[in-house]
């Protein structure tokens, strides 16, 4: 892509919205060869983005999760240990005996399970989503820092495997807890914020088309005013989209301030935040948008 707003036009072909400050920030991930850390609550569009960018790049998205705990083996590469069994007792029942052959045989390429690092290196070109890096630990971090500084990795039986193109690298972080400045220096980065009410509208209507204007409208509007709201968490985009792909399916073409309360667990999911969203005067917020 040749420009910021090649980039956009790409995106939004595929129904995701950015605004111009994430178009020169992919743009330059492109041009670089830099990876984009994405960092903003969960629900604001970091995940879709890597997606967004597959679709426009005509990619595959290979998508590695993080949790607590998470090492280079599940990450990069294992052994498959099975296959390995298998092969040497089917040696010895033809009789070789050949220590180094047989070793040699067992750490072949072919039994190499490639984990979504190492599948990401060797598929030219890929978009690689690092989900919610926030969820490791710092050990993970330092390995992932170096990873992404050579996009090469050694496996010690096979020798160094290097990336021919640099796979376009989309990081994203739920601010669960704060991911050390060097690999944050190693990238480009995004602070996703909440839209503002006219763009959650596009992308609501963007993708449910077959949702009622009327509907998408209010829906976004009671969205807006309880993120205005003391809540553990925040509604997101996502839960925009959830809470009024329910009440289509409820038949709703519009809501009230009762078929409101009665679906607040699609946009809400603590006890605490459902119970502080009663007290909101949702008639009010409807009547605001002309209700």
């Amino acid at each position: 892509m040749r420009s910021p707003e090649e980039v956009r036009a790409r995106l939004e072909e595929t129904g995701y919205l950015v605004d111009d400050g994430l178009a020169v920030a992919c743009f330059l991930a492109l041009r670089l060869h830099r990876p984009l850390f994405c960092e903003g609550d969960a629900g604001v569009g970091k995940t879709a983005l890597a997606a967004a960018l597959a679709e426009a790049l005509d990619a595959p998205l290979i998508r590695l999760q993080c949790h607590e705990g998470i090492d280079a083996s599940q990450a990069l590469y294992d052994w498959d240990f099975p296959r390995q069994l298998l092969h040497l007792r089917a040696a010895e029942a033809a009789g070789i005996t050949d220590a180094e052959r047989l070793e040699g045989e067992l750490y072949d390429r072919r039994f190499l399970v490639a984990r979504p690092l190492l599948r990401a290196l060797e598929t030219q070109p890929c978009v690689l989503l690092v989900d919610e890096i926030d969820r490791a630990d710092d050990e993970f971090e330092a390995f992932l820092l170096e990873l992404l500084s050579e996009f090469s990795v050694t496996v010690p039986e096979l020798g160094t495997l290097r990336a021919e193109v640099p796979p376009v690298v989309v990081l994203t972080s739920n601010r669960t807890r704060e991911v050390h400045d060097a690999l944050k220096r190693r990238c480009l980065y995004h602070w996703f914020d909440h839209p503002g009410f006219a763009r959650e509208l596009a992308v609501v209507r963007r993708r449910l088309p077959d949702v009622s204007a009327r509907l998408a409208e209010q829906v976004t509007a009671l969205v807006q005013a309880l993120r205005a709201q003391d809540l553990l968490k925040p509604p997101g985009v996502a839960e925009t989209i959830d809470w009024a792909e329910a009440l289509d399916a409820l038949g709703a073409t519009e809501v009230d301030a009762e078929l409101a309360v009665a679906t607040l667990g699609s946009v809400l999911k603590y006890r605490e935040d459902a119970e502080r969203a009663r007290g909101l005067d949702f008639a009010a917020v409807l009547a605001a948008r002309g209700a």
